[in-house]
């Protein structure tokens, strides 16, 4: 039961042989001791990490319960106003509205200016449906999630120098969370250190602790929202919105946020991860997510051609002989998949056909319209006449292609 829950309660009193005994002071009491004793050693795992380390200290924010107590902590302790701290944000560009502005409202509250990250070479949203095509994440989640949070949340961390990440799992989350300790290195180059000063918390201590020191919420949760991501597959547990969080009080039956691994019932509503099971995290906390792909393709190769700009394109038209253009992005694990087979079937055509490349990624608008390109690697065959042909088929080995590139010449 929580503090929020007792307040509103008539004291209770029971006879223990001569003793009278007021349980809901022995409860109250008691939850006041546990909510002192977690906040000890949060702050005890935060001051070591800011001053033991050498190096940045980082706290990325995604501004959900949680994440709101480690912010006032950290404000509590003065390192946030000094930049002791810096709080980061990754900004997906498919938050819910109310997520930024909520931002700001911290930022003015604690004094402190967050560095908010997005997809690469992207300023607002539509900078990013441009480049990456509103429908991403319809299309490949994963994707989705390498371009609007995994590769932002990494380039952010690197520009920002960090040598400690500040985080808000717990093990109450459950799944790959269940065990997680207050602190641990994660295997990226260097050393990087993670602190989750809340492992050990409960939901229910979250919003206990939220309640007597009056730290503010995502106002989402006074909706029914329990957590807050993306709004596109973010839902309101339960849909009926019956438990709320308002005033410091719960509304409803609290067992369907409070239970364990209950926080994210209403995150990643209806996606799935590639091998069909079921999604639970968004990629950035995954095994091997600090390894991020940022090279670009074929660029050492002698076969296959680049093409920089639209009238490159456009001036196939007026080349001789058949060409297949490879409309690619960089971070596509299929286009990193086809690599290596497109380079030998670039020296098995050569003389019969030119091989190209296109980053369609910086110029998504482009290739949609000209090679109806909505999804990469999107393999298509310019003719002699200057017809474009799509290439449709699952199969993207050397063989298959080069029989169907024969077929059309």
């Amino acid at each position: 039961m929580s503090l929020s829950m007792l307040r509103a309660l008539v004291p209770l009193f029971v006879v223990v042989g001569a003793v009278e005994l007021d349980i809901a002071e022995l409860v109250r009491g008691s939850r006041a001791k546990r909510l002192a004793h977690l906040e000890e050693q949060a702050v005890e795992a935060i001051q070591a990490a800011v001053e033991l380390s050498k190096g940045a200290v980082v706290f990325p924010n995604a501004l959900i319960a949680g994440d709101c107590i480690t912010t006032y902590l950290l404000h509590k302790l003065g390192y946030l106003s000094t930049g002791q701290v810096r709080i980061m944000v990754v900004d997906t560009l498919h938050l819910f509205p109310e997520t930024m502005p909520f931002l700001r409202t911290l930022e003015a509250e604690y004094n402190f200016t967050a560095d908010v990250f997005m997809a690469e070479g992207c300023e607002n949203k539509a900078d990013y449906d441009r480049k990456y095509g509103a429908n991403l994440w319809q299309l490949d989640i994963e994707q989705y999630d390498k371009v609007c949070k995994v590769e932002p949340f990494q380039r952010g961390l690197k520009t920002l120098k960090t040598a400690v990440m500040i985080n808000g799992r717990r093990r109450d989350h459950g799944a790959e969370r269940a065990y997680i300790d207050v602190a641990e290195v994660a295997p990226i180059a260097g050393g990087l250190a993670k602190l989750n000063p809340l492992a050990y918390w409960t939901f229910e201590d979250v919003f206990d602790y939220a309640a007597a020191h009056n730290v503010s919420l995502h106002p989402l949760h006074a909706e029914g929202y329990p957590s807050i991501g993306d709004e596109k597959d973010t839902v309101r547990v339960p849909e009926d919105a019956s438990v709320r969080w308002v005033d410091n009080v719960f509304i409803g039956d609290r067992r369907q946020w409070l239970d364990y691994a209950s926080e994210r019932k209403g995150r990643f509503v209806g996606l799935s991860n590639k091998d069909g099971s079921t999604k639970t995290e968004c990629g950035i906390h995954v095994a091997g997510a600090e390894q991020t792909f940022n090279r670009d393709l074929w660029v050492q190769s002698e076969k296959v051609d680049l093409l920089s700009s639209r009238e490159d394109v456009h001036a196939l038209t007026s080349t001789n002989g058949t060409k297949l253009v490879v409309v690619y992005a960089p971070w596509s694990q299929d286009c990193q998949a086809i690599e290596s087979d497109i380079e030998v079937l670039a020296g098995e055509l050569d003389g019969q056909c030119r091989v190209c490349r296109f980053r369609g990624d910086e110029d998504k608008e482009f290739v949609e319209s000209h090679f109806e390109a909505d999804v990469f690697p999107s393999l298509n065959l310019v003719t002699k006449d200057g017809k474009v042909v799509k290439y449709v088929d699952d199969v993207r080995d050397v063989d298959a292609l080069k029989a169907w590139i024969l077929q059309q010449s």
